[in-house]
């Protein structure tokens, strides 16, 4: 096995690499264009490690890596930059350098390999949020129109849809601006057709995947949320427990401690936005599910989110929903099991607690 590790700044034309020895010491530096960077990468020795930061095109290369049996890692750009010499000169030379010292560190965190199939069905999901962004912003934007003719719209798609599809009935609005909101009645409605059938593709893949199927089974996530987290994530055993996959989702609060004195922050928001969206969107679902099931009737869960709901601000108990569904959907992914809502019964600390209060 090589110990030489190889820093590599992507980039769409023009790639700069910096090849380091076991000791760290640069060995040689040079700037490839794409062609040759994959004639060079064929090259290099078995089992030479390439590091990169994780960007566009990052996944595509690992897998070129791994066909030429080399190491590919991948890390977060975040914990490249610490180790860039000087923060006031940011070059690609400089960057090579910084990612290859980064990952010859023994406690770094490297980006799991997408798959094809992964990034494949996560394209889905891009796609959906754009045609979302899209749709929302065609709303606002007749909306916008029809209020400077005087023409005030009730919130909500029905009611836009409703005037817009009875435009002769406005006579106060001129012939030719109605011709316009035809149009962009007809581009709107185009939008929503896409956005429906990337939902559906992405309910298809959720309902032929058993992990997705495994997955929803939890009270608050749903095709979408499934079909995103094993898409990102696949078995989820590049973490070690469900928490350290809920900090890379930035479910986890921050810490500003010191002297053996413990203060948490906000939530750190880090890692992937979307999939934080998605879970927290859930979290609301699942509390309202929790609020109106009856007391008899209800899961453990449930009767702790209740719990939480009576003692905490709203913002906190949705937070902390998400949170658990994180750590119970790594439980599922991690170990093949399937959704147990009473699982939290025989772990030892409600043993021990409900033992305490027996006694």
């Amino acid at each position: 096995m090589s110990t030489i590790t190889i820093g590599v700044d992507l980039a769409k034309v023009l790639f700069s690499a910096c090849e380091v020895d076991g000791i760290g010491h640069v060995l040689k530096r040079q700037d490839l264009r794409r062609g040759p960077f994959a004639l060079w990468l064929a090259q290099l020795p078995a089992g030479t490690v390439v590091a990169m930061e994780a960007c566009s095109g990052a996944h595509h290369w690992a897998r070129r890596c791994l066909e030429y049996g080399l190491q590919p890692r991948i890390m977060a750009a975040q914990f490249v930059t610490p180790y860039r010499k000087s923060a006031r000169s940011k070059n690609d030379h400089n960057d090579a350098e910084a990612i290859a010292t980064a990952a010859r560190q023994g406690n770094m965190r490297f980006v799991p390999v997408k798959s094809i199939d992964q990034q494949v069905r996560l394209s889905w999901h891009r796609v959906r949020e754009g045609y979302k962004v899209e749709s929302l912003a065609v709303g606002n934007r007749v909306r916008g129109l029809l209020a400077e003719f005087g023409v005030i719209v009730a919130q909500g798609d029905v009611a836009l849809r409703r005037l817009l599809a009875d435009l002769d009935a406005q006579a106060g609005l001129p012939g030719e601006f109605k011709e316009l909101l035809r149009d962009l009645a007809d581009h709107w409605k185009q939008l929503r057709l896409r956005l429906d059938a990337c939902t559906a593709r992405i309910e298809a893949h959720a309902l032929a995947d058993e992990r997705c199927v495994r997955v929803s089974a939890v009270i608050g996530i749903g095709a979408l949320t499934a079909d995103a987290v094993v898409a990102t994530v696949g078995n989820a055993r590049e973490f070690k427990q469900g928490r350290q996959m809920s900090a890379w989702i930035g479910l986890v609060p921050t810490q500003h401690s010191s002297g053996g004195h413990t203060q948490l922050g906000e939530i750190s928001c880090r890692g992937d936005a979307y999939l934080r969206t998605l879970l927290i969107q859930g979290a609301r679902s699942s509390l309202q599910r929790a609020k109106a099931v009856a007391t008899e009737k209800a899961t453990p869960e449930q009767l702790w989110i209740r719990t939480l709901d009576g003692r905490m601000p709203f913002g906190k108990v949705i937070v902390a929903i998400a949170n658990k569904h994180a750590r119970q959907i790594w439980a599922m992914l991690a170990h093949d099991v399937d959704y147990d809502p009473h699982a939290c019964l025989n772990h030892p600390m409600h043993q021990h607690t409900q033992a305490a209060h027996t006694a």
